[in-house]
């Protein structure tokens, strides 16, 4: 049996990246991290129980919230990501609430600081995503089938109506899913710990639905079969051969070139945004070119003197002449991406296996069916995070304007 922890990493500091961008970030250390992931997630497919990493889940919660005890007085308080400002800030009352927040957001609040109140908080503070107050949850036909529907952001997540699960989000006056758990003796020098259970110490009123969103593989669902592992193995042998041919020298060169890099990691967001699989990685490297030639020329056609175009000009021909001087080892580069790319489609398609709630997309012909938000996968030992996200898929939807948000409803 694996058991796999689920949470939303979200620090006060720490900043996560897609797994196959840690090439372009970290080069030779970023890119062999990368892989060491991979295969960590392969010894915990295949069932090795002390696998060196933990999967948390992304849900697509909104708002934030906190809650807890301030330190400073005892008194028990919701609050927004402004918690750790300078300033913090918390609400202990309605009050407190409408001095800062208005409409739907005030009201949801008010909700939470009411219920939240009641699980029993003695000491600590605790971040989640809101995932519905009472109004949010509608009963809705899917197939011929009554579901339990609620949308906080771009995701719908639907239950069956005649199921527990579905019984206990109905009572509910608001829903949330614990993740991190913070300590200190000031808000101000709390640290963050995550993968703790939450839930199971607090309460357990009826008007209130949360979890912590561990869930355990008691089924062995998300393990890999004998074919699937032999696949991702070649997947991971292909990586680390198109890792030994690109020179050492190129990844350095991306690395210690901030503009470069960020541009190339904009470039590749082209493709995810637009919704379109990458090309070949040939055409990606010329493509790399005629973008960054694209970008500076709309930035130089803006510039007012011939001082200020010829300095804009001369940052765009030492990066298209970086590209091009280093073309093949790009295309190499973009190899390499592609193919953690698609073991990472692995990974996430065998833990999408096991989710609980289905998960759609509203578009004004009906619903579609779609992946969770994705993973993240933590170093148990090192303690850094990647995020396992399908970008293609879940990018995209983010950005399509086919797609209903919960916000535009």
């Amino acid at each position: 049996m694996i058991k796999f922890k689920t949470f939303i990493v979200e620090e006060k500091n720490t900043h996560m990246t897609h797994i196959e961008e840690l090439l372009f970030l970290g080069g030779v250390n970023g890119t062999r991290q990368a892989i060491n992931f991979l295969r960590d997630l392969r010894d915990m497919l295949k069932g090795n129980a002390s696998s060196a990493v933990d999967i948390t889940v992304k849900w697509d919660g909104a708002p934030a919230i906190f809650a807890g005890v301030d330190p400073a007085d005892g008194k028990f308080f919701v609050a927004k990501k402004g918690l750790f400002a300078k300033t913090p800030k918390m609400y202990k009352t309605n009050a407190d609430i409408d001095k800062e927040l208005k409409g739907d957001l005030a009201k949801k609040f008010k909700v939470a600081l009411a219920e939240f109140s009641k699980l029993g908080i003695k000491s600590g503070v605790y971040q989640g995503d809101m995932m519905f107050t009472k109004g949010d949850v509608k009963v809705e036909t899917i197939d011929g089938q009554k579901y339990y529907t609620f949308q906080p952001n771009t995701i719908v997540y639907a239950v069956p109506v005649n199921t527990p699960l579905g019984k206990k989000i109905a009572r509910a006056k608001i829903g949330v899913v614990w993740h991190t758990t913070y300590t200190g003796s000031t808000i101000q020098n709390m640290s963050a710990s995550f993968g703790k259970q939450i839930a199971s110490k607090f309460r357990a009123p009826s008007t209130i639905w949360m979890d912590d969103a561990t869930y355990r593989d008691v089924s062995g669902k998300a393990l890999f079969n004998a074919k699937e592992s032999a696949a991702f193995d070649k997947l991971l042998s292909n990586a680390g051969k198109l890792f030994r041919t690109v020179d050492g020298d190129a990844f350095r060169m991306i690395v210690a070139d901030e503009e470069l890099r960020q541009k190339t990691m904009t470039f590749v967001n082209t493709y995810i945004r637009g919704g379109s699989n990458f090309p070949a990685s040939g055409t990606m490297a010329t493509g790399l070119v005629q973008y960054l030639n694209d970008w500076f020329q709309k930035e130089i056609d803006k510039k007012k003197t011939d001082k200020a175009k010829e300095q804009w000009k001369q940052r765009r021909d030492n990066l298209v002449k970086k590209v091009i001087m280093n073309k093949s080892q790009l295309i190499a580069m973009f190899e390499l991406m592609k193919v953690l790319v698609e073991a990472k489609g692995m990974v996430i398609a065998q833990f999408d296996k096991t989710q609980e709630l289905d998960t759609l997309l509203r578009t004004a012909n009906g619903f579609q069916v779609t992946r969770q938000e994705g993973f993240v996968a933590i170093d148990k030992l090192k303690g850094g995070a990647v995020k396992l996200v399908d970008r293609l898929e879940f990018s995209k939807a983010n950005f399509s304007p086919e797609i209903i948000k919960g916000w535009q409803k």
